[in-house]
């Protein structure tokens, strides 16, 4: 099979989802709500079921948009938000509880340090380390430490921190790796080449490229093994355990925390 070149794939990305009456276009869609012929299709769908049924979960235009990012990261499955803080703010809320310890860089996004401050005040620990230098990663970990997050250039300050030694590091640790891949964007760096368990992306930036629209993903890569994570409800241990974790993001941030 004849591999393309990202742009190539990406200009092509949409017309390969079976677009309806020949559109190269994904439709945007309006519908906040979905309806079924049979109620026990629709209950099926809110027990996990391929489909749509309340906007606030995904439509067929943000699954569009989904594919193709996750195209993009190379990864195993990706979930939209209406922006990259929302994203960011799913990952910590849903992934995260009280007594849990996060290591972050502390080369960061000044909105995204105020959100690590209310984390710390919800009973999350947080340390800020020089990610230029690993052995500061390491010296950091508890035996609370559940995730491990790093910008790949900081935003504003353009510092970058050893993301393929820390990757390392966090594998070998069994620690959710979470890279902010905003700045740099998957068309110069897939994050799973750096072994980030997810890869977040702030859409309003480099992917967006115009400063003309708002949004955010989260691509989980299929290297982080959820089996042994501390914080996945029961509720999402189905299935490839490669998978809970977005799962788990995508029901608790989109569905009840409402980052749509």
């Amino acid at each position: 099979m004849e591999k393309y070149g990202l742009t190539t794939e990406l200009v092509h990305a949409e017309r390969r989802q079976n677009l309806e009456n020949g559109a190269v276009h994904k439709a945007i869609y309006t519908s906040s709500q979905y309806t079924y012929e049979d109620a026990n299709d629709l209950v099926a769908v809110f027990q996990g079921r391929p489909g749509f049924s309340y906007a606030r979960q995904g439509t067929p235009t943000t699954a569009s948009l989904e594919r193709i990012i996750n195209q993009m990261e190379g990864g195993d499955g990706t979930c939209t938000f209406a922006t990259g803080m929302a994203a960011l703010t799913s990952i910590f809320y849903t992934l995260l509880q009280a007594g849990d310890h996060i290591i972050s860089s502390q080369f960061i996004f000044g909105n995204t340090n105020s959100l690590l401050i209310n984390l710390a005040r919800l009973g999350v620990e947080v340390t800020h380390v020089d990610g230029r230098d690993v052995e500061q990663v390491k010296a950091a970990i508890r035996p609370n430490t559940r995730m491990v997050f790093m910008e790949t250039i900081a935003n504003p300050g353009t510092q970058i921190v050893d993301l393929a030694a820390i990757g390392d590091l966090c594998e070998e640790e069994n620690l959710l790796y979470v890279v902010d891949n905003t700045m740099t964007s998957p068309y110069l760096l897939q994050g799973k080449r750096v072994k980030a368990g997810l890869v977040m992306n702030s859409l309003s930036k480099i992917i967006c490229g115009h400063a003309n629209a708002l949004g955010g993903s989260v691509t989980s890569t299929g290297l982080f093994d959820w089996a042994d994570y501390p914080n996945i409800y029961d509720d999402y241990k189905s299935g490839d355990s490669k998978t809970w974790g977005l799962l788990q993001i995508r029901k608790k941030g989109l569905r009840d925390m409402g980052a749509t």
